[in-house]
């Protein structure tokens, strides 16, 4: 099998568990708006759970992932054994790293959050420290997840490690209405550490199963991949919790904003990480092992491209259906109980302008991966950096002419600009010009997203959206929406002959 369908093969395996998962995040932020609505008490956990995020991101996930994968994928074509041993020595480290900060952020709440939220009132910023408090144990069960995702990544299994996070979100489900009912928003918290609980263990029961099973080993500090390991990761992790500081950002401007603007850009947010999990995180993921192993100009050249290129191919039709049918899918999702027509209407306009950074933060998640692929960690934090400058800079001149929809507005400029950055970078250190899109290609694909947008233009306009009428209708007009713009956007592609569809052919396939 060629490396690009070796690639899509193993993202769209990623992008089926990552469905399932995201589809019941969904529910999740559909049971917390009926539950909560867009109230003070919940941008209270949206605080602490923003907190929790940050702290993630300084030990696991995108740092762990940075630094692991790379080295993990290029011990185990010397040894699996090996390779496995490192993995264990890498949990014992990380054990302690995430304990120590669970602990050190258990300690300094009410500082995090004073910082995070500087125009909460007192009733709110302790209600958001005591919840800070309660979500960092968090921290240490996601960091855990974050090491078995990477091993099983990088031995080859990627659907698992997708839907992981469905059974985090699935526990969430099922314990949050009696959490809720005994605990009031308390029992969010609750809920979260569970579905951590849960999002850890289903990896480490099938690493078992497939003979990679995870158990602390003590470190051999003196290990050159151990050590090489450790040395990219603080670096790493420096630049991605500076990437973490966007939301933190938009909940602080938000403070000072109406009642319920950081619910809303959260619940947009939510929505948001449907497509971004499902379409960028998953390729980006899939192509890391490889962009790794082909660390020369002659093969990492193409392997970026065709990542660039699958990425976009994938989330430029899904970012102009989302922006274009944001209205109907807000009120069908959320529209229940304590979510208003206010709500409606803010999120709606939220999620429309963040739609619009999709293409952005594909193209600045495929390029940090290929920054960590060649071991760029200075390169990889002065492109976060700018993204962070640039975002806060942004959402201070946007946020009052626009209020939260400059909030919504300033993620999707930044991170597009950021994109451009890091290929600035990249082609630095690769001595040639990267070449990732050509003129033909986007001229092609313009063509089909036109096609696209004047189908569902003229879907709207002969049958609009009715907000009055039942359930089943709505679901139906906005299902029909999503299928007439898929379907139009894939043929046109296919008239075309897009490259892309052979991939996907061959990767289903398996040749």
């Amino acid at each position: 099998m060629r490396e690009s369908s070796r690639m899509v093969r193993h993202a769209l395996s990623m992008m089926l568990g990552t469905g399932v998962s995201r589809a019941l995040g969904l529910a999740r932020e559909v049971m917390t708006a009926a539950l909560f609505g867009a109230s003070g008490q919940l941008d209270a956990f949206n605080v602490a759970y923003t907190l929790a995020n940050l702290s993630r991101q300084l030990v696991a996930e995108g740092a762990l992932s940075a630094a692991f994968v790379p080295v993990f994928s290029k011990a185990i074509e010397t040894s699996r054994e090996r390779a496995l041993s490192l993995a264990r020595q890498a949990m014992s480290v990380l054990i302690g790293a995430s304990l120590a900060v669970t602990l050190v952020g258990i300690a300094v709440a009410p500082l995090l959050t004073l910082v995070v939220a500087p125009g909460f009132g007192p009733d709110a910023s302790r209600l958001a420290t005591s919840l800070t408090r309660w979500m960092f144990p968090f921290l240490f069960l996601i960091s855990l997840a974050a090491l078995a995702m990477g091993t099983l990544n990088s031995l080859g299994s990627f659907f698992v490690p997708a839907l992981a996070p469905a059974f985090s979100n699935l526990v969430f489900l099922v314990f949050t209405p009696f959490f809720a009912r005994r605990f009031g928003v308390l029992g969010l918290a609750f809920s979260v550490l569970a579905g951590g609980a849960a999002h850890f263990f289903s990896q480490w029961l099938w690493g078992r199963r497939i003979g990679a099973m995870l158990v602390p080993e003590r470190p051999n500090f003196s290990d050159p991949d151990l050590r090489r390991m450790m040395a990219l990761f603080l670096p790493y992790a420096a630049g991605l919790s500076l990437n973490q500081i966007n939301p933190v950002v938009s909940r602080m401007l938000g403070s000072f904003l109406e009642e319920g603007s950081i619910s809303v850009l959260n619940y947009a947010n939510r929505v948001l990480q449907l497509p971004l999990g499902l379409f960028v995180i998953a390729i980006s993921q899939a192509a890391l092992p490889r962009l790794s192993r082909a660390t020369e100009p002659e093969r990492f050249i193409p392997a970026l491209g065709e990542a660039v290129r699958f990425t976009l191919f994938i989330v430029l039709p899904a970012a102009v259906g989302l922006a274009a049918i944001s209205g109907p899918f807000v009120h069908l999702l959320f529209v229940r109980g304590a979510f208003g027509e206010h709500a409606w209407q803010a999120t709606s306009h939220a999620l429309h302008l963040s739609a619009l950074g999709l293409p952005g933060m594909a193209c600045a998640t495929v390029v940090m991966r290929g920054l960590y692929a060649l071991s760029m960690p200075r390169a990889a934090f002065f492109t976060t950096f700018f993204s962070v400058v640039c975002t806060a800079v942004l959402s201070l001149v946007l946020m009052f002419p626009m209020g939260y929809k400059g909030l919504a507005l300033a993620p999707s400029v930044a991170f597009s600009l950021s994109g451009l950055v890091g290929l600035r970078c990249l082609r630095a250190r690769v001595g040639r010009p990267l070449a990732t899109l050509t003129g033909r290609w986007v001229i092609k694909t313009a063509a089909a997203l036109m096609m696209m947008t004047l189908a569902l233009a003229l879907y709207s306009r002969l049958l609009p959206y009715a907000p009055s009428v039942g359930l089943a209708f709505r679901a139906t007009w906005c299902a029909g929406a999503a299928l007439l713009g898929g379907g139009t956007y894939a043929a046109a592609t296919l008239a075309l002959k897009f490259d892309e569809w052979r991939w996907i052919r061959d990767g289903l396939a398996g040749r």
